[in-house]
């Protein structure tokens, strides 16, 4: 029989609870992971990484149909639909392997099947063969992450309705796909499926899409994908579906104008609720909001020895805050003097769209109106000379500082390889930097980065090159 005591019992081996498990263990503590599917979790295997793989597909793709910008010709391009997506899943399990490859090192038990929590230290595994054991542990980590949520009227059934999963290992290209909502995900579905030849339509309730970026970033996306062909309704919503042929027709309520759209596939991308079901909350004190756990800022419930990270405690929903979380609260526990809580504010976020978007902290509007006095700087990517050698022309960087102090409250770009760049800032806020430090860092030349430090000289009436 394998051991069940351990110090720390992890439940769901995604990026929160592996890096979570991997951290405990580096600091001394008996260590297990309870995983009900595949060690990696949604990001390594349905999610970031994936996704990412398709997506650098269509940028491929994307490339060849603009051959002659770099002085190439080349006849009859086409591509095998069905290894782009092969492809896509050997990256995904190349990862996931790698993650057991840690765990092994760090000598962190991996019990297969699904966790319940019963109560007083005790987590009741379920194997795949029905088989149950009760683990027991003082402190018991939840990391069960979220999945896709549904609309009423508007539920996945695998073929003609997608969520994620499907969207991500289709049986054949579709011709033309109807996204219904415009976050990061939705987004990056309509990007891959745009640039690989699909007739895309987006459908967002709200009036802009990537409704969570600065304005005048969003505003600069749209007008990019519409360039590439991608048909965007904002300030509308699903009325009605129904069934048309092998695809879908969906009745759009635009403002009290009714419009109808046709479409083999549809994406539902509105965002995603906890997995917080069936987990034995019901034999804790635990509390839950909206489909989430509340949890404290080092991360615990209100059960005492329970504490949860990662997308089932909530917004941000992106892997890299999860992995964070696991950190601070593995190190809590174990009592590292030097730890501290999460900073929402610091956590950059990523889309990983043609352009992409990236950005961190507060948008100018939510600068203002937080009450700051507020000094912005923008420089558009066709005042860089690296932009233009890499025939990436568009896209922009803004950032956004209080007048008073000089502290960087924001910073919001779009453009080619803006999710590399946005580290950048990131480490400037967390540091906490002033306009001062960013103006004397020197940036290199010739490099994408350059515009980083123009947009906040432009902040202060400084920029050299624009």
């Amino acid at each position: 029989m394998a051991d069940t005591n351990f110090d720390v019992v992890v439940i769901g081996g995604g990026p929160g609870g592996y890096v979570a498990a991997i951290r405990a263990a580096q600091l001394g503590m008996k260590t297990a992971v309870v995983e009900r599917e595949h060690l990696g979790g949604i990001c390594l295997n349905w999610g970031c990484i994936p996704t990412k793989a398709l997506l650098r597909s269509s940028e491929v793709s994307h490339i060849l149909h603009n051959l002659a910008d770099y002085g190439f010709a080349a006849d009859n391009i086409r591509f095998d639909f069905e290894k782009v997506i092969k492809r896509s899943r050997q990256v995904a399990g190349q990862l996931s392997r790698g993650v057991t490859g840690l765990l092994k090192k760090n000598k962190v038990t991996v019990f297969d099947g699904t966790g319940r929590l019963k109560g007083g230290g005790k987590l009741e595994v379920t194997g795949k063969d029905g088989k149950t054991q009760v683990l027991e542990a003082p402190h018991i980590i939840v990391a069960t992450g979220a999945r896709a949520r549904a609309l009423p009227g508007i539920e996945p059934d695998g073929e003609t309705i997608w969520t994620y999963k499907e969207a991500m290992v289709p049986k054949a290209m579709p011709k033309s796909v109807m996204v219904v909502g415009s976050g990061a995900i939705g987004i990056e579905f309509a990007s891959f499926y745009r640039n690989m030849g699909a007739e895309v339509t987006v459908v967002e309730l709200v009036d802009r899409i990537l409704p969570v970026e600065d304005e005048e970033i969003s505003a600069f996306a749209r007008k990019q994908f519409e360039k590439q062909g991608m048909n965007i309704l904002t300030g509308a919503k699903t009325e009605k579906l129904e069934k048309a042929g092998p695809g879908i027709r969906a009745t759009i309520d635009q403002g009290g104008k009714k419009d109808t759209i046709e479409a083999e596939k549809l994406i539902l991308a509105v965002g995603i609720t906890g997995n917080i079901e069936d987990i034995g909350l019901e034999n804790t004190k635990v509390k839950t909001d909206r489909g989430h756990i509340l949890v404290d800022g080092w991360l615990r419930t209100d059960e005492p020895g329970v504490y949860a990270i990662g997308d089932v405690v909530g917004a941000p929903w992106l892997a890299h805050k999860a992995s964070h979380e696991g950190v601070i609260c593995v190190e809590k526990i174990a009592g590292v003097k030097d730890v501290h809580p999460l900073k929402v504010e610091n956590i950059p976020g990523c889309t990983y769209c043609h352009p992409q978007v990236a950005s961190v902290g507060m948008t100018e509007a939510q600068a203002k109106a937080a009450g700051h006095e507020v000094k912005v700087g923008r420089f558009p990517f066709i005042g860089n000379g690296k932009a233009i050698a890499l025939g990436e022309p568009d896209g922009m960087v803004k950032t956004v500082f209080d007048a008073k102090t000089g502290e960087l409250l924001g910073a919001h770009m779009v453009g080619a390889e803006v999710t590399e760049l946005i580290q950048g800032y990131g480490i400037a806020k967390t540091l906490e930097t002033t306009e001062l430090d960013l103006m004397h860092t020197v940036f290199p030349h010739p490099t994408l980065s350059e515009m980083m430090h123009e947009s906040v000289l432009d902040a202060y009436g400084r920029a050299i090159h624009f």
